[in-house]
């Protein structure tokens, strides 16, 4: 009787965590239980932060992200608990206004699927969406709104996503800015 060989065991190769690379890397990964902080815009004529608070239980769905990095920021960036300025973007001057929580991590945009709503995307389809939103629930009105002019005036924030890629309506807020930005509002 032959003697019978071993199998070899199947080499696992892992794959490289979502956006591993590139400027944004470091917003991909965390600690276990580290909150991380973000800013969203909205037009307040669109939909402002009275409007979430006013909205039921104070949670919205952030619908309607049609750009790549942001959509990125809201499907594998933002986690439960994490903290999220509302800025009213569009006004004048724009301005952040309020304090939000991640409530329910990034989940398929239906507006995507639905070629009656102005977020319809025809390469979007449910079995591969193409875009993502998150649950966010207003926390606190700020005490005193921070104004974009304030914001850049300031030499500590100069490196703000808010600043340096201002088109962006989701961006990554590193926790030494938020500090400053909550206590410029008092």
């Amino acid at each position: 009787m032959a003697a019978k060989k071993k199998a070899a065991k199947p080499k696992v190769v892992k794959a490289p965590a979502p956006h591993a690379d590139g400027k944004w890397a470091e917003w991909f990964t965390r600690k276990s239980g580290e909150r991380r902080y973000w800013l969203v815009k909205s037009e307040p004529e669109v939909f402002s932060f009275d409007d979430l608070v006013l909205a039921p239980k104070r949670t919205t769905h952030w619908d309607g992200v049609r750009n790549f990095a942001a959509r990125n920021f809201l499907r594998d960036g933002m986690k439960l608990g994490d903290r999220v300025f509302f800025y009213h973007s569009m006004a004048d001057p724009q301005v952040i206004v309020g304090i939000c929580e991640v409530v329910r991590e990034g989940y398929p945009d239906p507006t995507a699927f639905d070629k009656k709503s102005y977020g319809y995307d025809e390469d979007s389809k449910p079995d591969d969406p193409q875009w993502y939103m998150v649950d966010l629930r207003a926390v606190e009105q700020l005490p005193r709104p921070v104004t974009l002019p304030e914001i850049k005036a300031r030499k500590e924030l100069a490196d703000m996503a808010l600043i340096r890629i201002g088109r962006l309506s989701v961006t990554p807020v590193r926790a030494k800015e938020w500090e400053t930005i909550v206590a410029m509002a008092g």
